[in-house]
C-alpha cells in the first residue's frame, strides 16, 4: 500500500500522480483522507479520555488515604464514566481504521515520475527492439493449429477434462513444455545468480494480500476454502509464484548488507480470467492453469530501479537465447499493474498474427507491497528498520514460449526446428511432422 503520510502530507500531488492512471483513483484517495481524518479524530477523541480517566484515578487513592469514602465513590463514579467514554469511541475509532485501511487497500500504487504519462495500452512507447522476425515462403499455422496438427497439442481434451481454457500436451509437446521450463530454471541461477526456490502452490489470505492481489483481484483467484487446522481465512491457489516468493520477506527485518535477494521458481500459476470473456479463445495465450518461471528481487530503496533493468534484462536474455525476436515496451500509467510504480513488457513475435505479444511484465514496486507485507530492511545494528523495495517479471509465461518457439521455427513440411538452445532439454533438433 501507498505510504500514509505522503498521502496525507502531499495530497495533491498524490491525488495527481494516482489520476494519472485513473481519474477515479482521485475519488478514492479522497475518500481515504476523509476516513482517515476520522479515525485520526476519534482516536485522539479517545486517548484524551483515557489520559483524564488515569489522571482521576489517582483521585481514588488519595480520597481513600484522606478517609473521605464519599469522595472516593464519587470519583470512582466519574472514573467508570470516562471508561465506558473512552471504549465507545476507541470501539468508533478502530470501526473508522477499518474503514479507512479498506479503502487504502483499493488504491494501486503511484506510477514513479519517470513512468511515461498516458491514456491507455496505445500510449506505451516502444523502448527497443531485437531481432528480425522470421519470414516464410508458405502461410504460418497459428500454435493451436500447429500443435494439434503435429499432434502435441490437445484443446478438446483439456476442455473435456477441466472444461474452456485447460488443454493437454502430448509427447513432444509436453517434452518441449518440460524443456522450456528446465533451461529457463538453469539459466536464470547458473547465469543470473537467482536462487531457485520450490513454493506452495495453495496459500493464505494474508499472503495475497500482501502482494496486491486480496481483496482487489478477489475474482480472479480459485479459492479451496480451509485446510486441515488452517482457520480464519481462506486458501488459495497461487495466480502467479510472485505470491509466495515476494512473502519469503515477510514480517521479517532483512540484514541490508545481505540484499538484493534474487529469487526464482517454476509452479503452476491458476487464474479465472473474469472479465476476458471472448478474449484469446483460441491455443494457449490465456488459460485457466499455466505454467510460468517468475523472477523476484527484494532490494534496498536506492537500489530498485537498476535491479529492474538488470530483471528487465535477464527476461529478454531467455527470448534472445532462443533466438525469437522481441521487443521492450514501457507502460505508461494507464497501463501499469495495480502493485507496480514503474513496468516494462516484453513481447515476442507471432507469426501467425503478424505481431508481438506479450511474454513479460517485470514491474518494480517500490515499498507499496513490503508495506503490507511489513517487509524490513536494518542497515546496521543502531539503525531504524526501513521498508525494502520489490521487484518482479515473469522469466518467462511457458506456455506463451512454447506456443512462440513452435510458430516461429515452424517448416513448410509442418515440422518444428527445435531452437538450439532447447536441444539438449529436447533430446531432439527438430519435432517431426505427422
Amino acid at each position: 500500500m501507498n505510504d500514509p503520510r505522503l498521502l496525507r502530507g502531499d495530497a495533491d500531488a498524490a491525488r495527481a500522480r494516482l489520476s494519472s492512471r485513473n481519474a477515479r483513483y482521485g475519488a478514492e484517495l479522497d475518500a481515504w483522507l476523509s476516513k482517515d481524518q476520522e479515525h485520526r479524530a476519534l482516536l485522539k477523541e479517545a486517548e484524551d479520555l483515557r489520559a483524564k480517566q488515569n489522571a482521576l484515578s489517582k483521585e481514588i487513592g488519595k480520597a481513600k488515604a484522606a478517609k473521605d469514602e464519599a469522595a472516593a465513590q464519587k470519583v470512582m463514579a466519574e472514573v467508570s464514566a470516562l471508561k465506558a467514554a473512552y471504549q465507545e469511541k476507541a470501539d468508533a475509532s478502530a470501526k473508522a481504521e477499518g474503514a479507512a485501511k479498506a479503502v487504502l487497500l483499493g488504491l494501486p500504487n503511484m506510477p514513479h515520475e519517470s513512468a511515461p504519462k498516458g491514456a491507455s495500452e496505445a500510449d506505451n512507447p516502444e523502448v527497443r527492439k531485437t531481432g528480425t522476425p522470421p519470414s516464410f515462403d508458405f502461410k504460418p499455422l497459428d500454435h493451436q493449429a500447429l500443435g494439434e496438427k503435429l499432434g502435441i497439442l490437445d484443446m478438446d481434451l483439456g476442455s473435456k477434462l477441466s472444461g474452456s481454457r485447460f488443454s493437454v500436451l502430448k509427447g513432444a509437446g509436453a517434452r518441449l513444455e518440460r524443456a522450456i521450463g528446465q533451461f529457463m530454471l538453469d539459466l536464470h541461477t547458473r547465469e543470473h545468480g537467482y536462487t531457485e526456490m520450490w513454493v506452495p502452490y495453495i496459500v493464505r489470505d494474508q499472503i495475497l494480500e500482501g502482494t496486491g492481489q486480496l481483496p482487489k483481484f478477489k475474482e480472479d483467484l480459485y479459492e479451496t476454502g480451509q485446510l486441515g487446522e488452517e482457520k480464519g481465512g481462506g486458501l488459495y491457489l497461487i495466480p502467479t509464484a510472485e505470491v509466495p516468493l515476494t512473502n519469503v520477506a515477510r514480517e521479517s527485518i532483512l540484514d541490508a548488507a545481505k540484499l538484493p535477494m534474487k529469487l526464482t521458481a517454476l509452479t503452476p500459476c491458476f487464474r479465472q480470467e473474469a472479465g476476458s470473456y471472448g478474449k484469446d479463445v483460441r491455443g494457449l495465450i490465456r488459460q485457466h492453469q499455466f505454467d510460468k518461471v517468475e523472477l523476484v528481487w527484494i532490494v534496498r530503496p536506492e537500489d530498485s530501479m537498476k535491479a529492474l533493468e538488470e530483471l528487465t534484462g535477464h527476461a529478454e536474455n531467455v527470448l534472445k537465447k532462443l533466438g525469437l525476436a522481441h521487443r521492450v515496451i514501457e507502460l505508461c500509467t494507464a497501463d501499469i499493474g495495480f502493485g507496480a510504480c514503474k513496468t516494462y513488457d516484453i513481447e515476442v513475435w507471432f507469426p501467425s498474427e503478424n505481431r508481438y505479444r506479450e511474454a513479460s511484465s517485470c514491474s518494480n514496486c517500490w515499498d507499496f507491497q513490503a508495506r503490507r507485507m511489513n517487509a524490513r530492511l536494518r542497515r546496521g545494528p543502531k539503525d531504524a528498520p526501513e521498508f525494502v523495495h520489490t521487484l518482479n517479471g515473469s522469466g518467462l509465461a511457458v506456455g506463451r514460449i512454447f506456443a512462440a518457439v513452435i510458430e516461429n521455427f515452424q517448416r513448410a513440411d509442418g515440422s518444428v526446428v527445435v531452437p538450439e538452445a532447447l536441444r539438449a532439454y529436447f533430446g531432439a533438433d527438430s519435432i517431426a511432422a505427422a
